[in-house]
């Protein structure tokens, strides 16, 4: 069975356009614009051959549940490029990067994280089914595009899935504020699975106790956390940032067996 939603936003429907076409059932765009994003929508969705409807303000309203559609809708289908995580390992050919989100459930924390994902390089994101927030419309809009570039996989069993990662040779670091070492004095310069947790409580017991290694973020100010979207982009720069050097210094992680 083909299943479907509606996203929203002309960054989400804009990218999905580009990347994925076929995928777009019907557009529909608020009869009250008339501005160069929609005219340029209306060409790019006449180039490929999409249907385009003009309706009004409440019917958008109505398909996306909120007011914050930017004048613009479509109904989509769901996009699955790989059936499972290990077939898209399966397929690399570099060190692969993952970033494993536990328990976060804020659309726009998780729309943020996807951005910063598509930024730095991640193969795939990763969280569980339960207790999580998944690819909601919100998510697509906030995400401006990078939910059809970064694959995304909701895992029944997200500490079982770390073990099976750590068995592949990946090396599995979490993010704790009471870590002893530090972002800047870890290595990462191989096959990684960043693990972050939710807004409120952190990595779940399990998730952490699966973890190989702990890390903090240095900071000197007063505020004691971070965003979680935050520290992701902090995380993925400083390994996008060793992996271009592909030099290191501090603590150095030994390499692991079978490496991706």
């Amino acid at each position: 069975m083909t299943h479907s939603q509606y996203i929203f936003g002309f960054h989400a429907i804009t990218s999905r356009l580009r990347q994925h076409p076929d995928s777009i059932k019907e557009i529909y765009l608020d009869t009250n614009r008339h501005d160069q994003r929609a005219r340029d929508l209306m060409s790019l969705a006449e180039t490929t051959s999409t249907r385009l409807i003009l309706c009004e303000q409440d019917r958008l309203c109505k398909m996306t549940g909120t007011t914050r559609h930017q004048g613009v809708a479509a109904h989509v289908t769901k996009l699955r490029r790989y059936a499972t995580l290990e077939d898209l390992l399966e397929g690399l050919t570099e060190p692969a990067l993952l970033l494993v989100l536990d328990g976060v459930k804020d659309p726009h924390n998780l729309g943020a994280c996807l951005r910063v994902a598509d930024a730095f390089g991640v193969h795939a994101v990763v969280v569980p089914k339960d207790r999580a927030v998944g690819l909601s419309a919100t998510v697509h809009k906030v995400a401006s595009g990078a939910v059809d570039t970064v694959p995304f996989f909701a895992v029944t069993n997200l500490a079982r899935t770390l073990r099976e990662l750590k068995e592949m040779g990946f090396w599995v670091v979490g993010t704790a504020a009471d870590a002893p070492d530090t972002l800047d004095s870890v290595t990462l310069t191989r096959s990684l699975a960043w693990v972050l947790g939710a807004e409120d409580g952190g990595m779940r017991r399990l998730t952490r106790e699966a973890c190989d290694l702990l890390v903090s973020i240095p900071m000197s100010g007063s505020i004691e956390s971070l965003n979680v979207s935050v520290s992701a982009g902090i995380c993925l720069f400083e390994t996008f940032r060793q992996h271009s050097q592909r030099t290191g210094s501090g603590l150095n992680v030994p390499a692991p067996k079978n490496a991706v």
